[in-house]
């Protein structure tokens, strides 16, 4: 098992683009859905993605998640497009 700093610091190894863009981001397991909530923030914006247990201990091994993957790179252009306005 792992913590919610193990899985943060495994994103952050595996997504390097999380760092870089300055997107930062929470991890909380809610163990009624069994998936993890992961938060996304950027000054005061914040969007929302559930990355589920599975997918989470692939992650844990090394393996990119396409759907995270996606969501980030999502989020970092409404972001950036917020920003602009």
């Amino acid at each position: 098992m792992y913590t919610a700093v193990g899985l943060a610091n495994k994103l952050r190894e595996i997504y390097p683009n999380l760092g870089e863009n300055k997107l930062n981001f929470s991890v909380v397991f809610e163990k009624d859905k069994d998936a993890w909530l992961i938060t996304f923030f950027k000054g005061n914006l914040k969007r929302y993605a559930y990355l589920d247990k599975r997918d989470a201990d692939l992650c844990m091994e090394g393996q990119k998640c396409i759907y995270l993957e996606f969501i980030i790179d999502q989020y970092l252009r409404i972001f950036e497009e917020e920003e602009k306005k």
